[in-house]
């Protein structure tokens, strides 16, 4: 079976410009980027192009390649460099804040669905240990983390969290709910609260119920011990299909990093791109 990492390197060495950021995601991409302060005494060997760390960030985030094999021919620079660029972009909030800019521009274009929002979670083994792995029930007491997601009526990203594989969904539903950024692009406040909440038994619980109402916000949440044909899936489904998209990009099926953050970085990138995409524009090469 041939192995997709090589067959993507292929693809950028054949094309003449070996890009994986589209032009329109990096002109939103690029002010939010933080300025690097010049040494003028002793300026050292002058930087990568944060374009080109960039598509060695998204080369390993999409083929799952560890960064020290990450292919230098390509001109990504070596694995380091974009591991260290890839922790000070996420210190800087840049992927939140490009998150924000591309939900206010579906928000504007009227292709944010506020009637509904989905929650669900989903775990991922930590092969390398690491924070925020405590031993998970579902793999026999083997580390791992949980990925906490919220999604529109269309199953587009509205927040995300990182946990460990022992925490129970219920407590990270207000988290969620507090963590969807404000909606910008139309006349008004900024809109981030949906009309009805949609989730599985899992978060089956009368005081979280009770704290949902108290937001403004129907929680239609599935009932421990009832047969199922309730017909919340028919709502639910969309969350389930996001977390398939998430789970696309190679590196994010399992946690390679001990780092919490890292990890989180590129759970928050792949929001983005997720995002991306909804505009209709492509991502990817």
């Amino acid at each position: 079976m041939p192995c997709p990492a090589r067959e993507l390197s292929v693809r950028f060495r054949v094309g003449t410009s070996p890009r994986i950021v589209s032009d329109e995601l990096w002109d939103l991409v690029e002010p939010l980027l933080p300025l690097r302060e010049r040494r003028f005494r002793h300026p050292g060997l002058k930087p990568l192009p944060d374009r080109d760390v960039l598509c060695g960030i998204l080369y390993v985030l999409h083929t799952g390649i560890q960064w020290e094999y990450l292919p230098k021919d390509l001109g990504f620079g070596s694995g380091m460099s974009c591991w260290r660029r890839l922790r000070d972009w996420n210190e800087a909030g840049v992927w939140q804040r490009l998150h924000e800019i591309l939900l206010a521009e579906l928000n504007a274009a009227a292709r944010l669905d506020w009637s509904r929002c989905v929650v669900d979670s989903s775990h991922v083994r930590a092969l390398k240990g690491g924070s925020t792995r405590p031993p998970s029930p579902v793999y026999r007491g083997r580390a791992g983390s949980k990925h906490h997601l919220i999604t529109d009526g269309h199953g587009t990203p509205l927040a995300v969290l990182l946990t460990g594989g022992n925490r129970n969904d219920v407590t990270q539903l207000l988290p969620l709910l507090d963590a969807i950024p404000p909606a910008r692009g139309r006349v008004g406040h900024p809109r981030r609260k949906p009309e009805t909440l949609f989730a599985d038994r899992g978060y089956d619980h009368d005081i979280y119920r009770g704290q949902v109402r108290a937001r403004g916000i129907v929680p239609a949440i599935a009932r421990r011990g009832t047969l199922h044909g309730t017909g919340l899936a028919t709502y639910r489904w969309v969350v389930e299909r996001t977390f398939a998209w998430l789970h696309g990009f190679r590196r994010l099926r399992n946690r390679w990093e001990r780092r919490a953050d890292i990890h989180e970085a590129f759970l928050k990138l792949a929001c983005c791109l997720i995002t991306h995409r909804q505009l209709g524009v492509s991502c990817r090469p």
